[in-house]
């Protein structure tokens, strides 16, 4: 799939201007305020009504949030309805919940919960499970993993890379934690000001960034931890 164009103005200011090829699953890196979380709005169709979108793709399905593409977003407290059982937050058939928790690692029995009962990563993988349901061509996913603890983030990495084998969707992964993106994404993209300054393969960007940027984003996110590249 490709973005061929991805431009976001506000009257006369361009926002975001951008072009990335996604294979499998891309890793979109920038500080905030750099263009990640309007990219993934305007993936979805839930720009501002002030805001103006210019989208060439070529791929093989329209965007359409909650069929083609599906969101996993930052805070998994926060993206449930804390008074609405969790079988109450799926539309599908109980079939095809109970395969996504079979798939995702969780007792059939949280679904008569409410997500206040839920630890932080049972509530992610709630979270992913309802994005999977309408079994999306797309997943996006705004930093999925800021709001977990360092144990429960490994685990959630390893398990989006597991469904991605099973049900064959691409990623487009946006976040500023470089660890995470590493471990989960073949591809990167470096954003700034609303612009790519940088990308391609992840190992590759990563052992020999070309952008004073992104190199600065690598030190930055590996300052005072033991990291390889």
């Amino acid at each position: 799939m490709k973005i061929k164009k991805l431009k976001i103005m506000y009257k006369q200011e361009i926002l975001v201007d951008i072009a990335f090829e996604l294979s499998s699953s891309l890793a979109l890196i920038g500080q905030s305020g750099s263009g990640k979380s309007l990219t993934i709005k305007a993936l979805l169709g839930m720009l501002a009504k002030d805001m103006k979108l210019e989208l060439e793709h070529d791929s093989a399905y329209a965007f359409v949030a909650g069929k083609t593409v599906s969101f996993v977003p930052q805070n998994p407290f926060t993206a449930l309805s804390p008074l609405t059982k969790i079988k109450k937050q799926f539309f599908g058939d109980i079939k095809r919940v109970h395969a996504l928790f079979d798939e995702v690692g969780l007792e059939y029995d949280l679904l008569e919960r409410f997500a206040p009962e839920l630890s932080g990563g049972q509530l992610q993988r709630v979270v992913i499970a309802i994005a999977l349901e309408s079994k999306p061509k797309l997943l996006l996913l705004d930093e999925p993993t800021t709001a977990l603890d360092p144990d429960t983030k490994e685990l959630i990495i390893a398990l989006l890379k597991k469904l991605q084998k099973k049900e064959h969707f691409t990623m487009l992964f946006v976040t500023h934690d470089i660890s995470s993106a590493k471990d989960l994404c073949e591809e990167v993209a470096i954003i700034k000001n609303g612009k790519i300054i940088e990308s391609g393969n992840m190992n590759d960007v990563m052992k020999n960034p070309k952008q004073e940027y992104t190199k600065t984003l690598i030190e930055a996110n590996f300052a005072n931890r033991n990291f390889r590249i």
